[in-house]
């Protein structure tokens, strides 16, 4: 009993840890991506997406790495622009930008793995959108999508739903900066704030406590051989194919999978693997089942078949050139924190942040905040 005490005292150390050690990053990534929507319209964006050229993607993806960090919230949005009439392509190229290509989540790699992993994510991401668009243009089938069409606009419930249908955006025109300054852009930026925490939270926490408990009791030599640590060549291969296996597997999404990435990092997976691993939250087995909810079990099995090479092909591609380039970084480097608080930049970045974060709670709060928390997994929209 005093031994498994010690054990989970050991994994909770870690997890606790290192959320100490990514709070001020969390808090800041959250801020920058909630000053961009409260003044970004999501109305307009399934006007934007009728198509699936170069151009529309390009669109579609920079849409996206300003919206909703959440897994679930951005699935539930991709199925609302195509009930309002996007293109399917562009829905998912959304999607893939709007857990992949967000900003919080190219500052939690920096921080915890390295700024190389925020430079491979965003080009990775890119990769696996333009793969995606060529397989749905080689093997998309009308008969498929309108089969799809036809299951969306049954309008099933999935997760996140009223969250994926708030409009917290700055209402009026006029210049970005004095919009943003103004008291109803004060108010914008701390709904998105909060509802994007209270979104992720529960998978972030998850994504902690796993990878607190991978760190403590799984030993890392079965994590090098599982990995093939020490044959490069086979490593290289084997990491992307597995990443998103292990990602499906661990049920949690979102930026609560980076914490682990930093564990299977530091235990021998390969540069492109970790890559490949982050990108496949949106394929854990609950949001498959969403997938099947939204449009159907063939679609749902399509972008299984489809989302998975593509994210293994975007690790390859993106460990090749790192490597060649020889900006692969060293294991070293990533963060596996257990010392616990101590009076470093990290303590004070934590609490200028964490007032920061209490600002704008409390004027969330004063602005009718709470009735949002409420509906935040309400009915779907019509």
């Amino acid at each position: 009993m005093q031994a498994l005490a010690l054990a989970l005292t050991h994994a909770l150390t870690v997890a606790g840890s290192m959320a100490w050690e990514i709070t001020w990053a969390l808090v800041l990534g959250f801020a920058l991506s909630a000053v961009v929507q409260a003044v970004v319209r999501p109305a307009t964006v399934a006007g934007a997406l009728g198509n699936a050229r170069p151009r529309t993607l390009a669109l579609a993806a920079g849409l996206g790495a300003a919206s909703s960090s959440c897994s679930y919230a951005a699935v539930a949005l991709a199925r609302s622009l195509f009930r309002k009439g996007a293109d399917f392509t562009a829905c998912m190229a959304f999607e893939v930008a709007s857990t992949n290509l967000v900003v919080e989540l190219g500052v939690l790699l920096a921080l915890l793995m390295g700024w190389q992993f925020t430079v491979a994510e965003y080009a990775g991401g890119t990769v696996m959108i333009a793969v995606l668009a060529l397989l749905f243009r080689a093997f998309l089938r009308e008969n498929l999508l309108a089969e799809a069409r036809a299951q969306a606009d049954r309008g099933l419930a999935g997760a996140m739903e009223g969250h994926a249908a708030m409009d917290m955006s700055v209402r009026g025109e006029g210049p970005f900066v004095r919009r943003l300054l103004s008291p109803a852009g004060l108010t914008a930026t701390a709904h998105v704030f909060v509802m994007e925490w209270a979104a992720v939270l529960r998978d972030l926490v998850l994504g902690l406590l796993a990878a607190g408990a991978v760190a403590a009791w799984v030993p890392d030599s079965f994590w090098r051989a599982f990995f093939f640590d020490g044959h490069p060549l086979a490593a290289r291969v084997w990491g992307p194919l597995i990443g998103p296996v292990v990602a499906m597997l661990s049920f949690v999404c979102s930026i609560g999978n980076v914490p682990l990435a930093v564990v299977l990092w530091k235990s021998g997976i390969s540069f492109g693997g970790v890559v490949s691993f982050v990108f496949a939250d949106l394929l854990i087995l609950p949001i498959l089942g969403i997938y099947r909810k939204y449009y159907g079990t063939r679609t749902a099995l399509f972008l299984l078949a489809t989302f998975y090479p593509a994210m293994a092909v975007a690790g390859w591609l993106v460990e090749a050139v790192f490597a060649g380039l020889g900006l692969v970084p060293g294991r070293g480097g990533a963060a596996v924190a257990g010392s616990g608080v101590t009076w470093d930049y990290t303590t004070f970045l934590n609490i200028g942040f964490l007032l920061l974060a209490a600002v704008l709670v409390v004027r969330f709060l004063a602005t009718g905040g709470a009735g949002m928390l409420r509906g935040m997994g309400g009915p779907p929209p019509a």
